[in-house]
């Protein structure tokens, strides 16, 4: 069924256009550390990122401004071996809300983990980390992707940024030049967090107080070749969450990869002349959907799949006066569902059939600052009145078809 759904959306990929992440560039001093690039008076190093973001909803003509994220990166090289690397995130500018009129925020570790190299091709990576699971997930400073938001497929079905507790190997293949293979063995995630409407992404542990008794395996194999960077990933793990005890009341299998979680990806990305295209297709399977569901009531989806496609040009490209400075114009198609397939005891909402299309400028005056404008469509199907729980005039109407306007702005150093 996956199969059909990605085959009629991939025709519409056709039309869209898409940016490549600048992952191999050396954009911030987090990046030159992990180049293995020696600074002249300090082996620390201090780096970071942020955004902000206004939005206008056309239809319901209200509109919010949000200080979105501020990321402080710090890190340091003990010797040629051994890295640490570290990133605290502070959400929409208050960890707490106080007061009627404030909405809190979130204080956490995105990163902290310690690198060590083996030789100039293999190294491995231990404590809370971010696998290579899509594009959005590694490479996600706002400065290097087009729009004010991350992709929705990538936050909705993967739930980027998504980091975990582990152990992971990297290695670059000597014999085929350009190959990158990755494997990774983390703590697992907790099925009680699932919820219909946002898939796994509240299941993730983000390195507070994981139940490491449920592992996860996740794997990739990334590919440059001339202008291309090709990546296929995937995430196998157990999803318990909770002692044997609780997991044997609940009827939920145990073991480390009890009640399991697939995830599967693949990727494309082209960049040549200004010109950048990118796509990507993802599926994730729960086969235990309906004993989570008669275990924790939450209407968790047996299947989840998404896809999209984006191009761009940079207007500045050819010009030797402006090559420090570009002028993005971009487009990206965007479809999702995140009930594909229910379980026996779950109910369909069409509502979570979604389909966005985006389109706006990026405007870079230096290497690091964005200034970002985009409008951006959101089509759904019709929410299941059945699970309304305040239906209208108590909650405000559900718009099946909804514009809005971002105006925002993002840095990394």
């Amino acid at each position: 069924m996956v199969s059909q759904i990605l085959k009629s959306n991939y025709l519409l990929f056709l039309f869209v256009l898409c940016n490549v992440a600048t992952q191999a560039q050396i954009l911030t001093a987090e990046d030159s550390l992990n180049a293995g690039l020696q600074r002249q008076f300090s082996n620390t190093y201090i780096s970071g990122y942020g955004e902000a973001l206004y939005t206008a909803d056309l239809q319901t003509d209200v509109s919010t401004a949000d200080l979105r994220r501020n990321v402080l990166f710090i890190g340091h090289r003990f010797n040629d071996k051994i890295q640490f690397f570290s990133e605290m995130e502070l959400e929409h500018a208050a960890v707490s809300s106080e007061g009627e009129n404030r909405i809190g925020g979130e204080l956490a570790m995105e990163q902290l983990f310690l690198k060590f190299n083996l030789n100039k091709n293999n190294y491995i990576t231990t404590g809370l980390f971010i696998p290579r699971i899509g594009i959005i997930n590694e490479n996600h400073l706002p400065t290097t992707f087009n729009g004010n938001n991350r992709h929705q497929v990538e936050h909705q079905v993967i739930p980027s940024t998504w980091r975990e507790l582990g152990i992971g190997l990297y290695s670059n293949v000597q014999k085929i030049p350009g190959l990158n293979l990755s494997i990774a063995l983390m703590n697992g995630i907790n099925s009680a967090g699932f919820e219909s409407g946002s898939g796994i992404r509240d299941g993730r542990s983000g390195g507070s107080q994981a139940n490491a008794s449920n592992l996860a395996i996740t794997g990739a194999a990334l590919y440059y070749f001339k202008n291309w960077r090709m990546q296929i990933s995937a995430y196998y793990g157990g999803s318990a969450g909770i002692t044997k005890r609780e997991a044997d009341s609940l009827q939920l299998s145990y073991g480390s990869f009890g009640t399991p979680v697939a995830l599967g990806e693949v990727n494309l990305q082209y960049l040549s002349q200004g010109f950048t295209f990118k796509t990507l297709a993802t599926a994730v399977n729960i086969p235990d959907a309906a004993t989570i569901n008669r275990a924790y009531a939450s209407n968790t989806p047996e299947l989840m799949a998404g896809c999209y496609a984006e191009v761009a040009y940079n207007l500045f490209h050819h010009s030797e006066k402006l090559k420090s400075k570009s002028l993005t114009i971009f487009s990206r198609y965007e479809w999702l569902d995140l009930n594909v397939e229910i379980a026996d005891n779950g109910i369909i909402n069409d509502a979570f059939k979604k389909t966005y299309i985006i389109a706006g400028f990026n405007y870079a005056p230096i290497r690091g600052i964005a200034l970002k404008l985009d409008y951006t469509h959101r089509f759904t199907g019709e929410p299941n009145p059945i699970l309304l729980q305040n239906p209208f005039p108590q909650t405000i109407p559900y718009f099946t078809s909804n514009g809005f306007i971002n105006l925002g702005m993002a840095y990394s150093f």
